[in-house]
């Protein structure tokens, strides 16, 4: 069989995840090298996500080795990669998801609601702060930046009462001590494709193609694609106060899907089920109809005030 070079980001979980499919890639007999790539968001380490204008900030050098041949696929948390990827790269696999939803992590509370009025919450995502403001106003919200050791770490040390992670990357570690609560997604929407991982080739290669078409996971390659038509329909990268989370439901593929600005004093709902067959046309209905009911408005004072990647194409 073939020898295959998977190219990931350095970060514990990156590698955690790069080692999985690499040994479901060697049980079909490859030999696989992983090549360590630092992006340009691991580098920035003491600047909120949100406040950082960089499309693809996690995925830009590792699609430049793409492109030279350097390594042959990329494993990717899916939420990280760009709704639109650039010419010449494709999602080959989607894999099984994990859980997409949100963890409520803290040593001295149980859950979001037993959080005393000024607690300390760790997170820098938009769509956490808008969404955990929306039903906790009293709660002090700080940035939380750096790799899953290092934020859990800081809460117990004190820095923080609470943070807010997703469980997918604390499941995936055996890192889930301190998780205290399951937010469920009608509280906290989760990102578009949380909890699953991508592999992305050069769309020309049909060679590795066929090598890792078996990751693919129907279920998960038809909820993501809707989670991100919607969220390319908003025109909205990683870091905006967007939410979507897709599941089976008796048989239809059923939305959830949030727009909120990101102080939480408007945080738009909207569910709705589609057709498995055409995931696509379920996400781009939902975010037509957000945009309709005022998440227009939202989004353009959230580019606005520069708090968030800029529209995509």
């Amino acid at each position: 069989m073939s020898k295959l070079r998977i190219g990931s980001r350095g970060s514990q979980l990156a590698l955690w995840q790069a080692n999985h499919i690499s040994t479901l890639l060697r049980a079909r007999g490859h030999e696989v090298e992983i090549e360590i790539i630092h992006t340009t968001g691991d580098k920035i380490t003491d600047v909120a996500l949100a406040m950082v204008g960089t499309k693809g900030m996690f995925t830009k050098e590792i699609e430049e080795a793409l492109a030279d041949g350097h390594v042959d696929l990329a494993v990717h948390s899916l939420k990280d990669l760009p709704t639109e990827l650039p010419p010449g790269f494709e999602i080959a696999a989607v894999t099984k998801r994990e859980d997409a939803r949100d963890a409520f992590c803290s040593r001295l509370y149980s859950n979001i609601e037993n959080l005393s009025r000024g607690a300390r919450v760790g997170t820098s995502s938009l769509r956490r702060q808008a969404q955990l403001k929306a039903i906790r106003p009293d709660v002090d919200i700080h940035p939380l930046r750096g790799n899953v050791d290092t934020r859990l770490r800081k809460l117990e040390q004190g820095k923080y009462d609470a943070i807010i992670l997703a469980s997918a990357g604390l499941n995936r570690l055996g890192k889930t001590e301190l998780i205290r609560q399951i937010i469920p997604a009608q509280i906290m929407c989760p990102a578009a494709g949380q909890g699953a991982l991508a592999i992305e080739i050069r769309d020309a290669d049909s060679g590795t193609r066929q090598h890792v078409e078996f990751l693919n996971d129907d279920a998960a390659r038809a909820a993501t694609t809707c989670e991100r038509a919607l969220l390319n329909r908003l025109g909205g990268g990683c870091q905006v106060p967007i939410g979507a989370f897709a599941e089976m439901r008796n048989g239809k593929l059923h939305l959830e899907a949030i727009v909120a600005d990101p102080d939480g004093s408007k945080v738009l709902r909207e569910s709705r089920d589609g057709n498995f067959s055409d995931p696509e046309q379920l996400g781009n209905d939902v975010g037509e109809t957000l945009l309709a009911r005022g998440g227009e408005e939202i989004l353009e004072a959230v580019y606005g005030c520069g708090l968030a990647l800029p529209p995509q194409p």
